[in-house]
């Protein structure tokens, strides 16, 4: 039987690896490979364990069902995995990337074009009456955005910028939200720290491909020649955690739908950034692109300026204080601490819905709001 449903991937991570009859994914720990009397690889497949190991073909396998993709590969972050597509471009092309996106990232690009001569654009590109006039060779798009949880039409885009290689960070959706490359995206992105994981105890990330191309081929190259491998122990964890990936993204996404509708009423929130209420400027395009939810990620205003979110933020309980997304637990983070350059308002916390139960998360954020208007 071919299981098609995202849930049931998931579930079934792939299945056995054939040789033996264990339920679970095995763990294969070995940095290299025995070759015969002959000198030949007793396997072809696996001559030295830099990026040749069964369990990580295993996890990307799971990844690149999960995506509808053609390949996937992982890396030990997702930084990793996103400098890997950039370091294809050379000197003199054109990178067209959204403003207003993960800081990490856009400071990366920015230091890398520099230095290697690539022409780079910055654009609000979920505005399509605004796509800048060029003729970009990698258009980099994040959906939904962090923090301003901003929905790209990816569908418009590629007609915009047909010939352009066109990557889709999707950390914020998982696989189980939105699949990027049917909507016309080449490459798509994941920090495997986040959802992914969703334990907040690994580092990893992930490319997946439409086509394998020979850009496709040059990042693997670039993989394996420079290092860039994610751990046997690590494709462990992470294929052990896609195993529970739905249900754990569609509690959190329906977490955060409930509270993003009650936090848009709370007299001392100023506003909501969360593609899934109807105000949102693209929720037209985010019940397209998007199901099963519309993301764990959200950010609110607080009423009253820096001080009052920094007094909500102190008094929150439940949700944790840290720099991350997409686990179990919930967090929050007053970005303009960490990027007071960028334009963040300080009256922002971003807040990452876990599996709590949401009255709890509710009441934490209530008393929270009241208590620093108190």
């Amino acid at each position: 039987m071919n299981k098609q449903h995202p849930f049931t991937i998931s579930a079934q991570a792939g299945g056995h690896d054939g040789a033996v009859a264990d339920v679970a994914p095995v763990l294969h720990m070995t940095s290299t490979y025995l070759r015969g009397a002959d000198n030949v690889p007793m396997d072809h497949r696996n001559i030295y364990g830099r990026d040749q190991n069964d369990t990580v073909r295993h996890v990307e396998a799971v990844i690149a069902h999960l995506e509808q993709a053609a390949e996937a590969l992982v890396f030990p972050s997702g930084m990793a995995a996103i400098a890997a597509v950039l370091r294809t471009f050379r000197p003199g092309q054109t990178v067209l990337i959204q403003s207003g996106i993960y800081w990490g990232t856009t400071h990366w690009v920015r230091d890398h074009c520099a230095q290697w001569g690539i022409h780079l654009i910055e654009a609000d590109l979920s505005q399509t009456n605004s796509f800048p006039a060029c003729h970009p060779d990698l258009v980099f798009l994040e959906i939904p955005s962090n923090p301003w949880l901003k929905v790209a039409d990816i569908k418009s885009v590629r007609s915009q910028y047909p010939n352009a290689c066109l990557v889709v960070d999707s950390t914020a959706a998982t696989p189980i939200v939105s699949r990027p490359l049917s909507f016309g995206a080449d490459i798509v992105v994941h920090s495997a720290t986040k959802a992914m994981s969703g334990h907040s105890d690994l580092l990893a990330g992930a490319l997946a491909c439409k086509t394998p191309d020979d850009r496709w081929v040059k990042i693997a190259q670039d993989r394996q020649g420079a290092g860039a491998i994610l751990g046997a122990f690590e494709a462990w964890l992470l294929l052990r955690s896609l195993r529970t990936l739905p249900v754990r993204v569609v509690q959190m996404c329906k977490n955060a739908q409930d509270l993003a509708e009650r936090l848009e009423k709370h007299p001392h929130v100023q506003g909501v950034y969360y593609p899934g209420l109807i105000e949102h400027p693209q929720h037209a395009v985010a019940r397209v692109q998007m199901e099963h939810g519309f993301g764990y990620l959200m950010s609110i205003l607080v009423q009253g300026g820096r001080q009052a979110a920094l007094d909500t933020l102190a008094r929150l309980q439940v949700f944790q204080r840290a720099t991350s997304l997409g686990g179990v637990e919930s967090l929050v983070e007053h970005r303009h601490t960490i990027e007071p350059h960028t334009g963040i308002p300080e009256n922002l916390l971003r807040l990452s819905i876990g599996i709590e139960h949401v009255d709890d998360l509710w009441h934490d954020l209530d008393q929270a709001l009241r208590g620093s208007h108190a």
